[in-house]
């Protein structure tokens, strides 16, 4: 197995991190304070997403796009997530209630929630249609990562002092 090269982009921004939504597109997010829609085979700029008023953040997983394709939800500095419609660029609602920079995103795989990482030290459960949150878990540390896995139950985060958090959402 190997890899092969499909496209390098323009000079977009100073750091660049991506999230493939299909095998056609992808979304970039930049410390420009914006996220770029591209087309992987062309290498065009789709669309460009604005509204965060500090850099979007993510060390890893400061985009998650909605198993459909049609949403993507980003991380950023100003403490807060945005939700954005992938066909008409929009921005859809911005999820407020950190009290600190939002370090990563994910998505579950049903696409109706969303899970952040905190500095504040949280993880917070997300609806993404009511724009409330569902959930929080507060840990010792910051938290720098987050992953939900395929039930949508299982939410796992990183935080600064090397832990690994397993947490169970239950109803």
């Amino acid at each position: 197995m190997q890899f092969a090269p499909l496209t390098a982009f323009g000079n977009y921004a100073e750091w660049l991190l991506g999230w493939i939504w299909n095998d056609k597109r992808a979304v970039s997010a930049s410390y420009d304070q914006t996220l770029k829609g591209w087309d992987l085979e062309s290498g065009k700029e789709l669309q460009t997403l604005a509204g965060h008023s500090s850099s979007v953040w993510g060390l890893v997983y400061g985009v998650a796009v909605t198993p459909d394709g049609k949403r993507t939800v980003s991380a950023s500095l100003d403490k807060t997530l945005k939700v954005w419609d992938l066909e008409s660029g929009k921005e859809l609602q911005t999820l407020a209630g950190h009290s600190s920079v939002v370090e990563a995103v994910a998505v579950t795989a049903d696409g109706k929630r969303s899970v952040s990482a905190s500095e504040d030290q949280t993880v917070k459960v997300w609806d993404l249609d009511t724009g409330k949150v569902v959930a929080a878990f507060t840990a010792d540390a910051q938290l720098l990562s987050c992953a939900v896995g395929p039930d949508g139950r299982v939410i796992v985060a990183g935080d600064a002092l090397g832990r690994v958090h397993f947490l169970s959402l239950e109803e």
